[in-house]
């Protein structure tokens, strides 16, 4: 048994709605619901006009996942990608609100709002959310571990060095960033997550409820991208749930000159390296169904 394994199974089961979140004894899939019309990966379900004429679209593609296998649903109103347009907190609330509660009617797993507002989260929480996840990890929003803390819900610490100036787009295969410098890429991530979680910590979260995500394609270079991935058991240590997002991303898309809706294969190899070494408690990915067909070999597998 490698260390990192030992690490994931001493870890507290976690509940989220009626999921029991049992770290070490398989990998999570959460779904994204992207409620924009300019998601990088050309998904989003808002393509124009109000939000309630996308609503019976929005909720046959959370029921899809569902069908699918998603453990997890993951809603955002706002495109993260590298060069994005930010858009103001009341266009966000906007997006995600009604689709939340129209979600929440239909599908009974656990749902987790995509933001770094704590304004969004208080009213994502309020119309039916069950997780927060934050890429900012809580240093953009003063107030977000303040909410998180009074909801007693779990959150996602997410690494992130994106700045727009290190931004660079290439029409075919999308942003992606350039000149990112580390000292040392795996023990910095790990220190600046420390510093994120003690953030959480003294605001009162629980440690049991707090899951670190190391920011795959944030203010991170394509090959800094794949160097995490190779060496994401050292996450371990800092002895919280991990999270991956690789789905899509650009290093995918850069590294096999493929735009973002060819980027299966490829998003599949970057969480197989991280659950491999038992490093990833739980993938965040657009395609639901190939996904959990991938991880549950990939688990019985690893786990023969």
């Amino acid at each position: 048994m490698t260390t990192a394994e030992c690490a994931a199974d001493r870890l507290r089961p976690l509940q989220v709605r009626k999921l029991l979140l049992e770290w070490g004894k398989r990998t999570y899939v959460m779904g994204i619901l992207n409620i924009t019309p300019d998601s990088f990966s050309g998904d989003g379900l808002l393509l124009g006009g109000d939000i309630e004429r996308h609503l019976d679209e929005i909720v046959e593609a959370a029921v899809a996942m569902v069908d699918d296998g998603a453990d997890i649903l993951d809603i955002g109103g706002e495109s993260t990608r590298p060069g994005a347009t930010p858009i103001s907190a009341r266009d966000e609330l906007t997006r995600v609100v009604p689709a939340i509660r129209a979600i929440r009617a239909a599908v009974d797993i656990p749902l987790s709002i995509d933001t770094y507002r704590a304004t969004v989260a208080s009213a994502a929480i309020e119309a039916g959310v069950d997780m927060v996840n934050d890429i900012w990890g809580l240093r953009y929003d003063p107030h977000m571990a303040e909410v998180v803390a009074e909801s007693n819900l779990p959150v996602v610490v997410m690494h992130n060095r994106s700045l727009p100036k290190d931004a660079r787009q290439e029409e075919r295969l999308g942003g992606h960033y350039v000149g990112i410098a580390y000292e040392d890429l795996l023990t910095d991530i790990v220190a600046e997550l420390h510093a994120q979680v003690r953030i959480g910590l003294a605001a009162g979260i629980a440690r049991d409820k707090i899951i670190i995500d190391p920011g795959v394609g944030f203010g991170k270079t394509v090959d800094q991208n794949m160097q995490l991935l190779r060496h994401a058991s050292e996450l371990r240590e800092l002895r919280f749930p991990i999270l991956i997002g690789a789905s899509n991303k650009s290093f995918v898309g850069y590294t096999l000159a493929v735009p973002p809706n060819q980027r299966l294969e490829g998003s599949l190899a970057g969480i197989g390296v991280a659950i491999m070494q038992r490093a990833a408690d739980i993938v965040r990915v657009h395609a639901v169904k190939p996904t959990v067909r991938y991880v549950r070999m990939l688990d019985a597998i690893l786990r023969a």
